[in-house]
């Protein structure tokens, strides 16, 4: 993650800057720049998008995003990706979904990149699961690792390639091996 140089702004006054290409968030007073996603990070994102959509999107149980700006408790980020439960979607008068979300999802996963800080991340996991996120991953390609953090509970970690990985409990009809995630990288 890249710190850009500039004053101090508020939240309100980084909400109105232009979007960055990769993307800025605002933590703590301060605007960081994602790294630039390569491989790995962009083949995990892609097929765990489509993978939860297509279990749970046409039974309306969750809908995953890919890189959707989340702005609550004074922070303004972007996961890798994101699910939310229908209900909670926040959806325009005419029942689009809305352009801002601020909102924590309900699951937030984050796919390292080999030039982004893991605790930076974490603290972005934690941050959401202070604010009502069921469940966060952060998976580390270059580890073969995913990390785990649920709520009042220990980060748990996963190496074995068997190993189910936990998922939000409102999910049904999806189930994930470590290995299976991996996997995706040599497709």
């Amino acid at each position: 993650m890249v710190q850009t140089p500039e004053k101090t702004v508020s939240l309100a006054e980084f909400l109105q800057l232009p979007e960055t290409k990769p993307a800025s968030e605002y933590i703590d007073g301060k605007i960081i720049q994602k790294p630039m996603p390569q491989g790995h990070h962009s083949a995990i994102q892609g097929e765990l998008v489509s993978t939860i959509n297509a279990a749970f999107k046409t039974e309306k149980v969750a809908r995953a995003y890919p890189e959707l700006r989340c702005t609550f408790g004074g922070r303004s980020t972007v996961p890798d990706v994101t699910v939310f439960l229908p209900e909670r979607i926040p959806r325009e008068a005419d029942g689009k979904i809305a352009n801002v979300f601020s909102i924590p999802p309900d699951w937030t996963i984050e796919v390292l990149s080999p030039d982004q800080n893991a605790n930076r991340v974490a603290l972005n996991i934690l941050h959401c699961l202070e604010h009502g996120t069921q469940l966060g991953w952060l998976i580390d390609p270059e580890e073969n690792l995913i990390l785990v953090y649920s709520p009042g509970q220990q980060v748990a970690a996963f190496e074995d390639p068997a190993t189910v990985l936990p998922v939000p409990p409102f999910v049904t009809g999806l189930t994930l091996t470590l290995g299976e995630v991996f996997g995706w990288l040599l497709e």
